[in-house]
């Protein structure tokens, strides 16, 4: 490929040029968010107003927060036996992202307050421990049984009782992300008021919050996790929400970390994905699109990866002036995306129509 790479810190000029508008949506490639591919309401800025996301994440489970060809590597291990619990995509995320794929920065809805079903805790015993906080009602097909067993082995150290509340609330946590983020969390925070320190509890109390766009929340908690497991964690889901938090200089220094050289396979490509868009909301296209210049790209592979990481490539060619190369890669995006989860034939349409 023809491109140079530009150096990776950003240049004086693109520091002082001025951020281009950021979208709450997360899912990497969706136009636009038509109601949301998996149900997830739209959401728009302070403002009111719900700007069009360009390409790659945000979402977790369900894929990604039940949008559209959005983040969806944010792999929890709460939920009937899918590891890919909600999503950059899976996401959130995950409504198509803004050109660079990521979520209104100043987003600030509160997943889980306010909503339906919400009954007080009760205090342990007789002592004098404070009651806990209200938590959303358990519908009585939320079983424990419907966990992933490995996740189970995880709450052997509650007792029984608390172990089995904990389980039924990450049951519901995987059953709501998709279509209700805010109920999801809400059941995450249950979740984790009842087994804070248990690191799938909290995994998956960052992954809820990533779908509901409570984007600080859900770095904490991923954080949180990565200290008590190890590992990189879910390095691609904690760059994105930098981005979500107005920070996509943080999403770059993390693609460039230690534990970033860790990653392989799909996971390392999301990251690339997050990256690619965090250089886009930075105006620094040209480095997208050389962010995005790997084997990735050999070869004719379909399915929702490759129509992702396409998707994010034509999108940034595109906003790099080559609306030419970007069509040609939005055409492979669309014969990639055999369970059309990217709007990608729309961009084909949008770029040769009249």
């Amino acid at each position: 490929m023809s491109d140079t790479p530009t150096p990776d810190g950003p240049t004086d000029d693109a520091r002082g040029r001025e951020q281009r508008p950021r979208r709450d949506d997360r899912a990497a490639g969706s136009r636009e968010r038509r109601g949301g591919h998996q149900g997830a309401p739209r959401r728009g800025d302070d403002g009111g107003s719900q700007d069009r996301r360009r390409h790659t994440d945000r979402r977790t489970d369900g894929r990604a927060g039940g949008e559209r060809g959005g983040h969806d590597r944010g792999e929890s291990r709460s939920g009937g036996g899918d590891r890919r619990t909600f999503g950059p995509r899976q996401g959130p995320s995950a409504g198509r992202p803004d050109r660079g794929g990521r979520p209104q920065g100043d987003h600030r809805r509160r997943g889980g307050d306010g909503a339906s079903g919400l009954r007080a805790g009760q205090g342990r015993g007789a002592d004098s421990r404070p009651a806990r906080a209200p938590e959303p009602d358990l519908p009585d097909d939320a079983l424990a049984k419907d966990l992933e067993g490995a996740v189970r082995r995880d709450l052997l150290s509650l007792d029984k009782s608390n172990a089995e509340t904990v389980a039924r609330h990450l049951v519901m946590t995987s059953r709501l992300i998709a279509d209700d983020p805010a109920a999801a969390l809400a059941h995450a925070r249950a979740a984790r008021g009842r087994a804070g320190r248990i690191a799938v509890v909290r995994e998956t109390a960052g992954i809820a919050a990533y779908h509901a766009g409570e984007w600080a929340e859900a770095l904490s908690e991923l954080r949180a996790a990565r200290r008590m497991a190890g590992g990189p964690g879910l390095l691609s889901v904690m760059a994105d929400c930098e981005r979500g938090l107005g920070r996509p200089e943080r999403a770059i220094e993390l693609g460039r970390s230690d534990e970033a050289r860790m990653l392989t396979g799909d996971d390392a490509a999301e990251l690339r994905i997050v990256v690619a868009g965090a250089r886009m909301d930075m105006g620094q296209y040209d480095q997208a699109v050389v962010t995005l210049q790997t084997a990735d790209l050999d070869g004719d592979r379909d399915g929702s990866a490759a129509a992702r990481y396409y998707y994010a490539y034509a999108d940034a060619l595109v906003a790099a002036g080559r609306a030419e190369d970007g069509l040609q890669w939005f055409l492979r995006a669309a014969a990639a995306d055999i369970d059309g989860e990217t709007d990608a034939e729309d961009r084909v349409d949008e770029l040769t129509g009249p």
